[in-house]
């Protein structure tokens, strides 16, 4: 639920709860998603082939099978870019982020100019993870964060 609330759904100024509808479709989404997977799992050890292979071959893999996991890997690392877009997107064009570091204890914000110099983003990956400079946990602006 705070993943919500930093998306800037039913949250107002100075981080206030105004709307509690968000978070009762998350959870309502969240029980049916989990209802779902526990009757595949069902399914599956009680009725399902005991082999998928052999019903739908595009489901089966061998280990040392290269182009399948590397053809794997790549829908994984597709999905994963296509969510980050999304959170761009909802930064810059639709209705905003929470910010923590927004004047007056944060606020909802829409992200203007996000951070596209390299140089900044990935220093943050060369910094030292011990003392003082926080390595990646230093980020301290919502636009390093879209930028990234």
């Amino acid at each position: 639920l705070p993943h919500i609330a930093t998306l800037g759904y039913g949250v107002g100024p100075g981080g206030e709860i105004i709307d509690t509808f968000p978070y009762f479709v998350s959870g309502v989404l969240h029980l049916i998603s989990s209802a779902v997977l526990g009757f595949g799992g069902v399914y599956h050890s009680l009725i399902g082939p005991e082999t998928l292979e052999e019903s739908f071959p595009f489901f089966g893999y061998v280990w040392k099978d290269k182009n399948k996991m590397t053809n794997i890997l790549g829908y994984h690392l597709i999905i994963l870019g296509l969510g980050a877009w999304l959170l761009v997107w909802k930064a810059m064009y639709f209705g905003g982020v929470y910010d923590t570091w927004a004047p007056g204890g944060g606020d909802v914000r829409v992200i203007t100019n996000p951070t596209t110099n390299a140089a900044v983003i990935f220093g943050y990956l060369v910094k030292s993870p011990f003392g003082g400079d926080g390595w990646i946990c230093s980020v301290d602006n919502m636009e390093d964060i879209i930028g990234g």
